[in-house]
């Protein structure tokens, strides 16, 4: 593919990026001035779903459409919640916009709540995120001391307060209601939808929950334009007409067995195989990939025949997968055992379920216990329809829980069997050993 140039990433490794001065000398801000100067917020949205932005965070909404579901005439006050709880394993996109950049992410935030008429913020950083919420912290203080937050913002008639709030140290918290509800002082139990937070969110108030590199995005399309950010990325599929269009740049975290992890900016759209090999210096130690997490644990897994699919909204869905998830690539060589890969998966979110859904509670420790007995060499292949079963049965696509979480957990465990069924079959009967030689006479070949 052509080069690219990053935009979201542009400034990282500029000294003392983290840096007011340094922002503004670099045109920071520019665009927030002249938004609040010369545009409404009406502009301000329809620029925003003009470009086809849709949420970083997993889901992949129309950002500007989420906007507009706000009740109209509310006497307020509104409120934009921050989602900075990262907890989905191998993602780390967030935290280092926050740590680098994090003028970037604030400029996102007060366009944000000025198109949406929002007069406070609150940014709701990962317990474990402790330099991104103190960039973070220091970015907040250095926006009130230049006049770029508080009372009359530019001399507008614009206010708007912004706190600061360490999460609960959960993965449940990354859930816009459970975070909701964990920002107002109560255990991160999500909430039963409708009503959704747009219409009665945080403290019951009508709420706005983006993700840090969606406001990020909305930034750079203030300040480049809606054209622009059409201009990268993956035009709609003719053939979906449910498909809006996978637009603008995206973060991909690269991880597990590469010679080169790390963060790259590129557009949305790359292959897969591309990304592995052109930026994450190819598969470590001369070996083949055997799978691919696209973009978190929950998101499933990619066979190395399915590598030449698209990182955008609709590929990963395509081969199986539950979607681009948060762009977090994670891959595993030829070497590993999938039994090993399921059973850290299923160890996850057995802890990190809330346990306010019984078929979620029940469902992943289930699941664990048994992927754990394969483990131990004590399954039986019956275990493997049992696990599908399960799989089957809990989260919001059956109807049986509040939150997508069981769909996550549920979603790899049926992927795996369905794609390395003869693997389990092999370890169930010969046990890990045989499994392994198996794997290291296939990589020869």
């Amino acid at each position: 593919m052509a080069k690219y140039e990053p935009v979201l990433l542009k400034r990282i490794s500029k000294d003392n990026s983290d840096h007011i001065d340094s922002y503004i000398s670099d045109g920071g801000y520019l665009g927030l001035k002249k938004a609040i100067k010369d545009m409404s917020p009406a502009q301000v949205i329809d620029l925003v779903k003009a470009s086809g932005l849709r949420g970083r965070g997993g889901a992949g909404f129309p950002t500007g459409l989420k906007w507009t579901f706000l009740p109209k005439d509310h006497p307020g006050p509104i409120y934009l919640c921050i989602n900075a709880d990262e907890s989905e394993p191998c993602t780390f996109n967030n935290r280092v916009l926050m740590e680098k950049d994090p003028h970037q992410v604030l400029e996102g935030i007060i366009l944000t709540s000025y198109a949406v008429g929002a007069s406070k913020t609150f940014i709701y950083v990962r317990y474990e995120y402790g330099d991104a919420y103190r960039a973070m912290e220091r970015a907040v203080k250095q926006a009130y001391d230049k006049g770029l937050l508080g009372k009359y913002i530019q001399g507008s008639s614009f206010c708007l307060e912004a706190v600061m709030h360490k999460g609960a140290a959960a993965y449940i918290c990354g859930e816009e209601t459970g975070l909701i509800e964990s920002l107002e002082g109560k255990r991160a139990w999500p909430r039963i939808k409708p009503p959704f937070p747009a219409i009665e969110g945080a403290f019951r108030k009508p709420t706005i929950v983006n993700n840090i590199e969606t406001v990020a995005c909305v930034k750079q399309i203030i300040d480049l334009g809606a054209d622009w950010f059409k201009s990268i990325g993956v035009p709609p599929d003719p053939a979906n007409p449910r498909d809006a269009g996978s637009y603008g740049p995206k973060l991909y975290c690269i991880s597990g067995h590469v010679n080169r992890p790390g963060l790259v900016e590129l557009p949305m759209g790359i292959s897969v195989r591309e990304l592995i090999s052109e930026y994450g210096g190819g598969v470590w130690k001369n070996r083949k990939a055997k799978g691919v997490i696209p973009g978190g644990n929950s998101m499933g897994f990619m066979t190395e025949a399915e590598l030449d699919t698209k990182l955008d909204f609709n590929g990963p869905g395509k081969v199986g997968c539950l979607g681009l998830g948060t762009g977090a690539v994670t891959v595993f060589d030829d070497h590993t055992s999938i039994v090993d890969v399921l059973y850290n998966i299923c160890r996850f979110f057995a802890h990190e379920s809330c346990g306010q859904c019984t078929p979620c509670r029940e469902g992943t420790a289930w699941m664990f216990k048994i992927i754990d007995r394969i483990r131990k060499g004590h399954g039986r292949i019956e275990d493997l329809n049992i696990l599908e079963e399960v799989g089957n049965q809990i989260g919001t696509m059956p109807g049986t829980t509040i939150c997508g979480l069981a769909d996550g957990a549920g979603w790899p465990v049926k992927n795996a069997i369905r794609k390395y069924r003869s693997e389990f079959e092999s370890y169930i009967k010969n046990g890990d050993k045989k499994v392994r030689t198996l794997n290291l006479q296939m990589s020869h070949h």
